[in-house]
């Protein structure tokens, strides 16, 4: 598996912060249950239930794969003018994240990144080389307006066996923080990179034989 760690899953802006992925993980998310995930197709992946009707996979897929991800969700400032009045926005480059197999960040299985860079087309890959590029279904669902949304991706392609082989859909769930920032984006910070740490759970899901 290619190296692409998240360089500091605790900093939001350039200043680092020396939070480690288990304690984001625990500040975070402490009352997740711990899911060890197995090297093959897991059978012990949960279930996923009460999500809102618009991210739910077809019918015919059933639950493959769950990692619980501790990284940060990556803005940059950017000029977004389209006209001569000038306009500042912190626009999403991409997630970087490490994948683990329960919820206290113990158990790292592997890395979620931008495929090539593309932030439209976020990539999973365990550290067996087994992996999986998604591309976002609309709408999403909005159940917490301090967190990112949660999400139902398709699988765009697959690459090696093991437990991604296969997968048709992906969902992002429970999610905490990675929201862009709401200030610090202007003509004298064109370029400034915010790294806002998040954490998330998602699922795999592989079509029914």
């Amino acid at each position: 598996m290619k190296n692409r760690k998240p360089k500091n899953v605790g900093s939001i802006f350039s200043p680092t912060l020396n939070v480690t992925a288990a304690t984001v993980a625990l500040l975070l998310c402490p009352g997740l249950a711990a899911l060890r995930a197995d090297p093959g197709n897991d059978a012990r992946a949960p279930e996923l239930t009460g999500v809102a009707t618009n991210i739910l996979v077809p019918g015919g897929n059933k639950v493959c794969f769950h990692a619980y991800a501790v990284g940060v969700q990556i803005y940059v400032c950017r000029n977004i003018s389209t006209n001569e009045i000038p306009q500042h926005a912190w626009v999403f480059t991409g997630p970087e994240a490490v994948l683990f197999a329960d919820a206290g960040a113990n158990g790292e299985i592997g890395l979620h990144y931008a495929n090539e860079g593309n932030p439209t087309r976020p990539a999973w890959e365990t550290e067996s080389g087994s992996k999986v590029v998604g591309a976002v279904v609309l709408p999403r669902a909005t159940p917490d307006i301090n967190a990112i949304p949660w999400l139902k991706l398709r699988a765009v392609s697959t690459e090696g066996p093991g437990v991604l082989a296969r997968t048709a859909y992906i969902q992002r769930v429970n999610t905490t923080g990675g929201l862009a920032p709401t200030t610090g984006c202007d003509a004298e910070h064109l370029g400034q990179e915010a790294r806002v740490a998040y954490t998330a759970e998602y699922y795999f899901y592989r079509a029914t034989e």
